[in-house]
């Protein structure tokens, strides 16, 4: 998902050349109609409700254009071909102007409307590219792709997250799920991305990266409770990855076989896609989600656990968007089966083809925002060239 590409637009205004045109010709339909029917029914009245059509879709402008020239129609005609007594023709003419004014009011409400949505998305996309890091993302450690796709599309920002730092420590991801919906839980996943950047560099250990996190959590959650706002808890899975020196070789496989580290915390486990096709879950160590560590008798901090991604694998991260979508009957997506399914696809096409399935496994609807990112170990840079014999 790249942010400054998938930006919602309002809907086009037709051209002014379409609008003159279809007048016109709808103006001419109704004239013969009116001709040939050699009845006493006004037809030409059925006119009004062209400007009621541009009334929402085109502009302001051509919404007043096209009133005035109906009602210069309508006129004309009750000139020349005036009703049998003047109270009647002078009623028609102000109901005919009546219904035109309402219409240019309703077009002009709409316009407002729109051009308040618009300056909506454009901050919800501003707020998106500071929440959210456009995928993919190449560190020396790893490439990363992946899609995001919030519940609501006009929303832009949902409650999922994930980031992506490149440290001195190695290549650190985070891709987590908010409680709830809405500004506050965006004010939530704010808080935890902003500790993320931040500790990300400044911890060694993993493990205090994700106390961090907790920390965060809970500040942001006394500010809340002080505020009379709802607490939320963030569930998290947070990674670090450092590639293997150059002379360590490479792989079986034709790749550089990597070290994963990862502290859980009360997030779904990635499953790691191999080489050969099979799918595995990773059995990351339960933890707390973030914000409920204060539950936890022991005071110690989450487990760490570490895992080897293989050269050539795929270790697919994801939130419940996808684990939860449900078909007619009620059976959750299969994410171990579907990823089997797509062990030859591509991974950096991976993730929207994930997605696919799951929609149409749930039959296009969904229930909550969905993320999927695909790591992999980042191709073994080029040995450097030997220098040329004296």
């Amino acid at each position: 998902m790249d942010g400054e590409d998938e930006q919602p637009t309002a809907p086009r205004a037709p051209g002014n050349r379409a609008v003159v045109l279809g007048v016109l010709a709808a103006t001419v339909a109704v004239l013969l109609v009116q001709a040939v029917s050699g009845t006493s029914a006004r037809l030409v009245l059925l006119l009004v409700f062209l400007p009621a059509l541009l009334a929402g879709l085109g502009t302001v402008a051509q919404t007043v254009a096209a009133s005035v020239w109906v009602t210069a129609v309508v006129v004309a005609h009750s000139v020349l071909f005036p009703p049998g007594d003047l109270p009647a023709r002078l009623g028609t003419l102000l109901g005919v102007v009546a219904a035109e004014a309402a219409v240019i009011g309703l077009c002009a409400r709409r316009v407002r409307r729109e051009r308040q949505l618009s300056r909506m998305r454009q901050v919800a996309v501003a707020l998106q590219r500071q929440l959210l890091r456009p995928l993919p993302v190449t560190t020396p450690d790893v490439r990363l792709d992946g899609l995001y796709r919030p519940l609501e599309q006009d929303a832009m920002v949902g409650g999922d997250l994930y980031d992506v730092a490149e440290t001195p420590h190695g290549t650190r991801v985070l891709v987590g799920d908010v409680q709830g919906k809405g500004l506050l839980a965006i004010g939530t996943g704010f808080a935890v991305l902003s500790a993320f950047r931040e500790a990300a560099f400044r911890e060694p250990r993993l493990t205090a990266v994700a106390d961090a996190l907790e920390a965060a959590v809970e500040r942001h959650n006394a500010y809340a409770e002080q505020s009379g706002e709802q607490e939320r808890f963030v569930t998290a899975t947070v990674l670090c990855v450092r590639a293997p020196d150059s002379n360590d070789g490479g792989t079986d496989d034709g790749g550089r076989a990597t070290e994963v580290r990862a502290v859980n915390c009360g997030h779904l486990s990635p499953y790691l896609l191999r080489p050969d096709g099979r799918v595995e879950p990773v059995p990351l160590d339960a933890g707390l989600p973030l914000g409920l560590a204060a539950l936890a008798a022991t005071g110690e901090p989450r487990p760490e656990r570490r895992f080897t991604l293989p050269g050539d694998g795929v270790l697919v991260l994801l939130t419940d968007g996808i684990t939860e979508a449900q078909d007619a009957s009620g059976a959750f997506y299969p994410v171990e089966r579907g990823l089997a399914d797509l062990a030859a696809v591509p991974a950096d096409a991976l993730p929207e083809a994930l997605d696919r399935r799951a929609r149409r496994w749930s039959g296009g609807s969904s229930r909550d925002d969905v993320t999927v990112l695909a790591l992999r170990p980042a191709p073994e840079p080029p040995a450097p060239p030997e220098p040329p014999a004296r």
